[in-house]
C-alpha cells in the first residue's frame, strides 16, 4: 500500500483543511467514500490504520484534519460545533464526490459530524461516531466555567520530545506503532527538540467551549441518515465504573432516540479506539457498506 497523497483544500469559507487521501489500488465494487476526522486536540493521523485497511480493500478514504488542528488553518474563530460542521460541508462539496459520502469522526469530532448529518443530510450516505457524537458536557457542567477548570488540557508547550515520546509509548504500549505516531502528530517538533501542539490553548478552550454549547440529544431523533456509534468501555483506564454507567446511558439514549442507528461497544478499549484497534474499527466500517441488513430499518 503506498502512502497517502497529502494536500491543503480551500474552502469557500476562507479555511484551508489539510487532508490525506487514501486510493486504493482497485476499487471495490460496492466501494464508497469516506471522510473520517478526529477528536479534540488530535489530528488525522489517527485514523492511518483504519484509513490504511479500508484503501487496501478497495475503498476510497480522505482523512481531514479540522480548523485549528494539525496542519489545517488556525483562525482565532469560530470554533462551534455547528461551524464545524460546515467545514465538513464545504469540503464534500470541493472534493467532488459522484455519491456522498459515509462519515466518521472520534469524540468531539463525532458530535461534529452528527450535526453534519443533521444539518445536511444530502450530503451523507450514514454518519460513524466513535466514542463520542453522544457527548453532553451541559450533563456533567452546567456551569462553563466548572467545565473549563476541570478539562481545560496540561500546558505542555516546551516539553522535550523524547519525554513525550516515551510518555506515549508507555500509555499506549498495547497500540500498533502507526497509532502511537498519529498521537505525536497532535505536536509540531520545534527546532530546540522540544513539541508543542498544533492545537493551542486558547483555541483548545474555545473548541471545548463550542462541545459545551452543543446537545447532541436535540439531533438524534431528527437525523435522517443512518448512524453508527462505536463505544469504548475506558472505566478501567480511569474513568471509573461511574462514568461507563453514564456513557452506557447516553448511548443507549441515543439509539432509543435515534430513527436508523445501531450501537457496537468496544470492552474494554482506549477513548482512542480507533488507533488501538484499527484492524477491528476497519472491519466494522467496511461491514456498514457491505452488508445490505446492518442496519435494521
Amino acid at each position: 500500500m503506498s502512502s497517502p497523497v497529502d494536500e491543503h483544500i480551500p474552502l469557500s469559507s476562507g479555511v484551508e483543511l489539510y487532508v490525506l487521501r487514501w486510493e486504493p489500488a482497485t476499487a471495490a465494487d460496492d466501494a464508497q467514500p469516506w471522510i473520517l476526522t478526529h477528536g479534540l486536540a488530535s489530528n488525522a493521523r489517527l485514523w492511518d490504520g483504519v484509513a490504511r485497511r479500508l484503501a487496501e480493500r478497495g475503498q476510497y478514504v480522505v482523512t481531514v484534519d479540522q480548523r485549528g488542528h494539525g496542519r489545517s488553518s488556525k483562525p482565532d474563530g469560530p470554533y462551534d460545533v455547528p461551524t464545524c460542521a460546515d467545514d465538513l460541508a464545504l469540503l464534500i462539496d470541493a472534493l467532488g464526490f459522484d455519491e456522498p459520502p459515509s462519515v466518521g469522526g472520534q469524540s468531539w469530532g463525532a458530535n461534529v459530524v452528527l450535526e453534519l448529518g443533521y444539518r445536511y443530510p444530502e450530503a451523507v450516505s450514514q454518519i460513524v461516531c466513535v466514542d463520542g457524537g453522544f457527548i453532553d458536557l451541559q450533563s456533567q457542567f452546567p456551569n462553563w466555567d466548572d467545565c473549563a477548570e476541570v478539562l481545560a488540557p496540561p500546558q505542555l508547550v516546551g516539553t522535550p520530545l523524547d519525554r513525550m515520546q516515551e510518555w506515549i509509548n508507555q500509555s499506549a504500549s498495547d497500540w500498533p506503532a502507526e497509532g502511537r505516531a498519529g498521537t505525536m502528530a497532535n505536536f509540531e517538533v520545534r527546532a530546540d527538540g522540544t513539541i508543542a501542539p498544533w492545537l493551542t490553548f486558547e483555541r483548545h478552550l474555545k473548541v471545548l467551549r463550542g462541545l459545551w454549547e452543543h446537545r447532541p440529544a436535540s439531533r438524534f431523533s431528527q437525523l435522517q441518515v443512518p448512524a453508527l456509534l462505536i463505544a469504548a468501555d475506558n472505566s478501567h483506564a480511569g474513568g471509573g465504573a461511574g462514568w461507563s454507567s453514564t456513557k452506557q446511558v447516553a448511548v443507549d439514549n441515543a439509539i432509543e432516540a435515534l430513527t436508523c442507528g445501531r450501537v457496537e461497544w468496544f470492552r474494554p478499549a482506549h477513548h482512542d479506539v480507533h488507533a488501538q484497534h484499527p484492524g477491528l474499527i476497519a472491519n466494522l466500517l467496511e461491514k456498514t457498506v457491505t452488508d445490505p441488513f446492518f442496519y435494521d430499518c
